[in-house]
Formats: C-alpha cells, sequence, structure tokens
C-alpha cells in the first residue's frame, strides 16, 4: 500500500499532466480555417509549450512568431520564433523587449493576415510597453506596492492596465485590421477575459475610476502625472479578436478529483474559487481535517478516505521580511492547524511549478510537520509571522519541487484523510 505523500505526487503529477496546454492548443486549432499570412504572439509561463504546440501543428503556414516567458521556461529554439525570456511577478527590461518585438511583428499587417495569439498566466508581468510618460520603474514600483498591500490579482491587473499600451485591449488595437485568434490558458478565478495577463487583445471592463479608488483603497504612493495617466480611459470595445479558453483550475481541481477516487480517496470539490488569505486559507483546511478526524464528518459525507480539494489564487499580506510564497503560507499555516494529527496530508501548490520568487512549487504538510521545524529550532508560528514559510518548510524537508510544468492554470490544495 502506498503511503499518503506517494499518493499525493501521484496526484499532482497526473493532475498537472492532465492540464499541460499541447493538446488543447491543437484542438483549438483544428477548429479554425486559416487562410493567407499568419504570425504567433505568445506570452506567458505557458508561452513556449503552447507556441511549439502550434508551429508543429501548422509548419510552414506560420511566417514568423515571437515567445515571451519567464526565465528559465524556454526549452530550446523554435524554428521561425524568437524566444524573449523577461521578468515574472516584477517586469524587466527584457518584458519590454518582449512586447516590442511583438509590436513589430504585427505593424503593417492587413484584412488578410491572421495573429495567433496564445496567452499564458504570468503575462501581465512578462509582456509590457508602458504608456508614454510612464517608465518601467514605475510599474515595478506599482507592482510592488501592490503585491506587498494584499491587493487581489484583479485589482492589481486594474492598475496595470490603465498604465500599459499594450495590456486592457490595446494590443489589439496595434493589430489594426488583422483578425487576432486568441488562445488562453486561464489562471484567473472566474475565467475573465479581461483579467488573464491582463486581457491584452480583450475589451476592458475597469475603469480610470476604478483604479483609481484601488490607489486610494491602500493609500499608495503614487506620483501625481501617473495619476493623470490612469485617467486615460482603456478601449471598451475589441471587434478583431476571437478568443477560446483550453484550460483552468475547474479542470485542475477535476482532474486532482479523478486521480483521488483511482487512489481510494472518495473526493469533494469544496470550490475551484479561492481568493482569501493564505494564512487563512490554511487554517481553514486544517479545521476540515480535524472536523473530519473528530467524526463530525459523520454529519456529511466527509468520511475518511476522502479527498478535500479546492483551487484559486490566495492572497500573501507582507508584515515579515522572509521568503515564501502563497502556497507554502498556506501549508505552514495548516501544519500548525493539524500538529499531532495522524493519517493526515495537506499539499498546495502552484500548477506552473513556481510559487513566489522561490524555486519551489509550495509545500506538502503532515501532523509532524512541526515537530519536525521545533527539532532543528525553527518555531512555525514565528515563521509564518515573518512570511518565512519557504525557509521553515525546507527545514522540515517539506517544500514540493517539480520545476518549470509548461502550464499555469492556478493553485490546488488538497487535503488526504484516511
Amino acid at each position: 500500500m502506498s503511503t499518503m505523500r506517494e499518493d499525493a505526487l501521484t496526484i499532482i503529477d497526473e493532475s498537472i499532466k492532465s492540464v499541460l496546454p499541447e493538446a488543447a492548443v491543437v484542438k483549438a486549432l483544428e477548429k479554425k480555417k486559416f487562410t493567407g499570412n499568419i504570425v504567433v504572439v505568445a506570452i506567458g509561463k505557458a508561452a513556449w509549450n503552447m507556441a511549439q504546440a502550434t508551429k508543429a501543428t501548422l509548419g510552414d503556414k506560420v511566417s514568423k512568431g515571437v515567445v515571451v516567458t519567464k526565465y528559465h521556461h524556454s526549452k530550446g529554439p523554435i524554428e521561425g520564433f524568437e524566444i524573449i525570456e523577461a521578468g515574472h511577478p516584477i517586469p524587466d527590461e527584457n518584458s519590454i523587449k518582449g512586447a516590442d518585438k511583438a509590436l513589430a511583428l504585427v505593424e503593417n499587417l492587413t484584412e488578410k493576415d491572421h495573429v495567433i495569439f496564445l496567452i499564458s498566466g504570468g503575462g501581465s508581468a512578462l509582456f509590457e510597453k508602458p504608456m508614454e510618460g510612464v517608465s518601467l520603474e514605475d510599474i515595478m514600483d506599482m507592482t510592488n506596492q501592490l503585491l506587498a498591500c494584499g491587493a487581489d490579482i484583479v485589482e492589481i491587473n486594474a492598475i496595470r492596465k490603465h498604465l500599459s499600451a499594450v495590456k486592457g485591449g490595446r494590443f489589439a488595437s496595434h493589430c489594426g485590421k488583422a483578425s487576432i485568434y486568441a488562445i488562453v490558458l486561464s489562471d484567473v478565478v472566474g475565467d475573465r477575459l479581461d483579467a488573464i495577463a491582463s486581457g491584452p487583445a480583450y475589451a476592458d471592463s475597469s475603469t480610470s475610476e476604478e483604479a483609481l479608488s484601488i490607489i486610494e483603497k491602500y493609500k499608495l504612493q503614487v506620483a501625481e502625472e501617473l495619476k493623470e495617466i490612469l485617467k486615460i480611459e482603456t478601449p471598451k470595445k475589441v471587434d478583431n479578436c476571437e478568443t477560446v479558453i483550453t484550460g483552468s483550475v475547474t479542470a485542475l481541481c477535476e482532474a486532482a478529483a479523478r486521480n483521488a477516487k483511482k487512489l481510494g480517496y472518495q473526493p469533494v470539490i469544496i470550490s475551484s474559487t479561492l481568493d482569501c488569505e493564505a494564512k487563512e486559507a490554511g487554517k481553514f483546511m486544517a479545521s476540515i481535517a480535524r472536523e473530519i478526524k473528530n467524526g463530525n464528518g459523520s454529519r456529511s459525507f466527509l468520511k475518511p478516505p476522502c479527498a478535500v480539494i479546492a483551487g484559486g489564487e490566495t492572497i500573501v499580506r507582507l508584515t515579515g521580511k522572509g521568503k515564501g510564497g502563497r502556497n507554502q503560507e498556506m501549508a505552514l499555516a495548516a501544519a500548525l492547524g493539524i500538529e499531532g494529527m495522524e493519517d493526515i496530508v495537506l499539499f498546495s501548490i502552484g500548477s506552473d511549478g513556481t510559487d513566489g520568487p522561490t524555486d519551489a512549487a509550495g509545500g506538502m504538510v503532515d501532523g509532524k510537520t512541526s515537530e519536525r521545524m521545533r527539532s532543528v529550532n525553527i518555531l512555525p508560528e514565528v515563521y509564518l509571522d515573518n512570511n518565512d514559510s519557504y525557509n521553515a518548510l525546507k527545514a522540515s524537508g517539506d517544500l514540493i519541487i517539480t520545476g518549470a510544468t509548461g502550464t499555469n492554470v492556478n493553485d490546488i490544495v488538497v487535503l488526504l484523510c484516511r
């Protein structure tokens, strides 16, 4: 009989395989008839995989392409494509270089031409061209402030769209009369097309008024000149783009449920729209574990062996100066809540294989995680308060390191009970 940790690793591996974008991209391309010149722009953490699948499917029909992805996410050259790796979650000079290459590729296209636009999570940082009067440093500073204050992804993107010349439908404007076929791998709760990668080819539902209210809500430090630029409205109509969504966190949760069931756990998906603070989500999952193990699950369908599954994107409110990411923080908070319990394993991971500015995808904890930390003089409560989940989980041997997976459809947390 496999251990619960082995079961957890199997669920992680098989579930991520089910949401890899290649097959979905091929399926989306087979639905579409292309005539005339085709260029490809791929942005995001899964950009290389999506571009490779497109080139393999369409071959010489693709004249040129640009891939803009995160550092270390390229897997080699693709014939006819220029590949740029850039900064995430904070944009850098290469983010602008990649956007400039894409804009050069789509300029002077005609109504007979096609732009295949491959979009995946991370595109907001990786694909950037500041508005006139805005510097890269301005965008970096705003992104840092928004991440630190606990703003959610929709709020962050509302600001970034209004400071960018390629977000919020503005990239579609640069494509002129060419038709855009956008294939989207969603990493946004609810699959909002204007929020995924900040909606470069989709009409923007956020307004200048909302962007300014977010600044006021979080008391952000913003120069008056930038506030004036934020008042310039983004496109509210885009009529040259057709969009298909090929994957989402809902599919990831469903895959986890299927794989858990194969391993003998009765699966329950409690949410695919988790969007609270990571610490609170970890405490909540731990409370479910206690409910089940105390026998209170007899009042419901939660009886061991079971798998409780949730997906979405939590936030971290930075109060300390440690190292970590939202999945690691959730796992550490859960570890405190299940301390001393047997036959419980919980993991939380980012489907892209990276959690925050670390090399870990997330963390996997059990009833003895906190004990292992304390045995090496790591106080989990202190490390949690300092947002230092990475070093706490590293000390207990509970980091999950997968490397770049090639997909990006939000995060998933699974609680296994026997």
